[in-house]
């Protein structure tokens, strides 16, 4: 049976009123669905969502806490993919023997996510459906179309050094913040949803919106839908692969810039790629341009560069970004360097 209750919590503007809300824990995923009423919103690790109601940016009517569903565990899928939990927690996946043996891509980009305390608690689930940490989002006395459609985007004239390059629009220039997401995006990863409508799935690829007319939509979820597992298909070159972040200090920040990259080398010559881009575009960026360009090519730091160049055509920095396509071309030659000689 769920259990109840009421919470208030502070927004972060000094002297705001407290926000009152229902509390509800529910065990079993048809019961997370169906307590989902509007104005609700899922709470499992909450490094993410906790942060946003503090500063008034999310506040939800009831928060629903999934903790307790039976999503926690790794499972091996026959041909040698693995089933993660939606609640498997970031530090456990990183941890897991067949993720750094056969997916080490995945293990760094969590390892290069978050203090081993924030690790500890994030989920799968909740990782993947970050916020964006744009200043304007997260500031509740500035405009911002995606709090308020129709409000202005300030960062484009404003502060926008980490903001997108790619697939952004004159509405937006957020970027998301996580990893993770760029090493699912890399891996081909489909995501497992479960709503009143029933169940679904849906590739990390299209999982997230680009910001278009309608920047205020994160991802293609629709309303009472839960994340319950994530699905990494087998690979059998993902064993070499590897995740590489620029960040403006050496601990826990996010990125300014990264790529997730699977290679496959014999005798010079790529004969199969998985490239991702993350910090540069409002979803994981999955290069499928570079990739192209890339197989069966000699595997050489100058195809590399000519790979990142066909994939970054389509970039349209602002004034202060542009800094990121030289970053992620060069990102893009050393990670793929180092895969030829692992």
């Amino acid at each position: 049976m769920p259990v109840r209750g009421v919470r208030q919590y502070r927004s972060g503007n000094r002297g705001r009123a407290m926000k009152t809300f229902e509390y509800t824990a529910v065990t079993d995923v048809r019961s997370a669905v169906g307590a989902f009423p509007e104005g609700a919103a899922f709470l499992a690790g909450g490094t993410n969502l906790v942060d946003l109601m503090k500063l008034g940016v999310a506040t939800p009517d009831v928060l629903v806490d999934i903790n307790k569903l039976p999503l926690h565990e790794i499972e091996e899928l026959p041909g040698g993919g693995l089933r993660i939990g939606a609640g498997v927690r970031n530090s456990d996946l990183a941890a897991h023997p067949r993720v750094r043996s056969d997916f080490p891509v995945l293990s760094e980009a969590l390892l290069n996510g978050a203090s081993g305390q924030l690790r500890n608690m994030a989920t799968t689930g909740g990782n993947l459906l970050q916020r964006t940490r744009c200043r304007y989002f997260t500031d509740m006395t500035k405009p911002c179309n995606k709090h308020e459609p129709g409000s202005g985007c300030p960062a484009r004239e404003g502060d926008h050094r980490n903001l997108a390059i790619l697939g952004a629009s004159e509405h937006c220039v957020a970027t998301h913040p996580s990893d993770m997401a760029v090493a699912l995006a890399a891996l081909d990863a489909v995501v497992l949803i479960t709503g009143p409508d029933g169940d679904r799935e849906v590739p990390v690829t299209e999982l997230h919106r680009l910001p278009g007319d309608a920047p205020q939509l994160d991802s293609v979820l629709r309303h009472g839908e839960l994340i319950t597992a994530v699905e990494v298909p087998a690979l059998a070159f993902a064993r070499v692969s590897a995740y590489r972040k620029a960040r403006d200090r050496a601990s826990y920040a996010f990125a300014v810039g990264s790529v997730a990259a699977a290679l496959d080398v014999e005798d010079g010559v790529v004969r199969d790629v998985r490239l991702a881009f993350g910090a540069v575009a409002a979803k994981p960026w999955r290069a499928y341009r570079a990739e192209e360009a890339l197989r069966n090519g000699r595997a050489t730091r100058e195809s590399f560069l000519a790979a990142a160049d066909a994939e970054l055509t389509e970039a349209e920095p602002l004034r202060d970004n542009a800094y990121k396509v030289t970053l992620i071309r060069n990102l893009v030659a050393s990670t793929l360097e180092r895969l030829v000689t692992a």
